[in-house]
C-alpha cells in the first residue's frame, strides 16, 4: 500500500500537504534572504556637524554597496520566481526533494554574506570571485532542484514535456551565465557581475539548439 501523504491531492489539483509545506517553507527563506540584503546597507557614522555635502559624498561612496544589493535582490528574486515555475508543476511528494530543495535555500541564505563582501571590495579578485563562484552554487542547487520538481514521480501526470524542457534550459542557462561570469572575475574582476547578463544569451543559444535537434532533454 503506498504512503497517504505520497501523492495526495489538496483543493482544486493542489499538490498534496507535505509538497505544500515545503513550497511555503521556500517561500519564507526566499524572502528572509531578500530583506536580509537591506541590513547591509549601513550608512557610516557622521559627526553631528557634518554638512549636506558630506552626506552627498557619503551616499555617493556607497555606490558599491546600492548597487550590490539591486543586483543580488533581483538575483534572489529570480531564483525564486524560478522555484516557483517549477514547483507549479509539481503535484505529487516525494522525500526525495527535501534535500536538493535545503541545499538551495542554504546557498540562498548565504547571498547575503556574499553580497556584502564583494560590494564592500568592489573589483577586488577575491570578493568577487568568491561572489560569482557563490552564486554558481546557487545555480547548480537551483538546476538539481528544479529539475526533480517537473520529472517523475513529482511533475504533474499532464505535465507537457516540452516546458520541463524549458524549465530545465532555463535552470543551465543560468548555471552557464553564473560560470561566465566567475571566469570574468579572473579577466578583470570589475566585470564579474555585469557578466551576469550573459544569462539571457545563454537561454537563447540553448532554446536555438533544443530546436535546432542538438539537444533534446535539456
Amino acid at each position: 500500500m503506498s504512503d497517504a501523504t505520497t501523492d495526495r491531492p489538496m483543493h482544486h489539483g493542489a499538490p498534496a500537504h507535505a509538497l505544500e509545506r515545503l513550497v511555503f517553507f521556500s517561500d519564507a527563506v526566499f524572502a528572509i534572504s531578500i530583506t536580509l540584503l537591506v541590513i547591509e546597507l549601513k550608512f557610516p557614522h557622521l559627526p553631528r556637524d557634518a554638512s549636506d555635502r558630506d552626506f552627498l559624498v557619503t551616499l555617493i561612496n556607497m555606490t558599491p554597496q546600492f548597487i550590490g544589493f539591486f543586483v543580488s535582490f533581483f538575483v534572489i528574486g529570480a531564483f525564486w520566481n524560478g522555484h516557483h515555475r517549477a514547483f507549479d508543476c509539481a503535484r505529487h511528494w516525494s522525500p526525495k526533494l527535501v534535500m536538493p530543495n535545503l541545499f538551495l535555500l542554504l546557498s540562498v541564505a548565504g547571498m547575503p554574506f556574499f553580497t556584502a563582501l564583494v560590494s564592500a571590495y568592489y573589483g577586488k579578485l577575491v570578493p568577487a570571485a568568491a561572489y560569482c563562484f557563490w552564486l554558481l552554487f546557487v545555480a547548480v542547487c537551483n538546476l538539481w532542484n528544479n529539475s526533480m520538481a517537473v520529472a517523475r514521480p513529482v511533475a504533474a501526470d499532464d505535465l507537457d514535456p516540452e516546458y520541463a524542457a524549458l524549465i530545465r534550459r532555463r535552470g543551465w542557462a543560468v548555471l552557464l551565465g553564473t560560470a561566465t561570469a566567475l571566469a570574468f572575475c579572473f579577466v578583470n574582476p570589475w566585470f564579474g557581475q555585469p557578466a551576469l547578463m550573459s544569462m539571457p544569451v545563454w537561454r537563447k543559444i540553448l532554446d536555438l539548439l533544443h530546436r535546432r535537434g542538438v539537444i533534446q532533454k535539456v
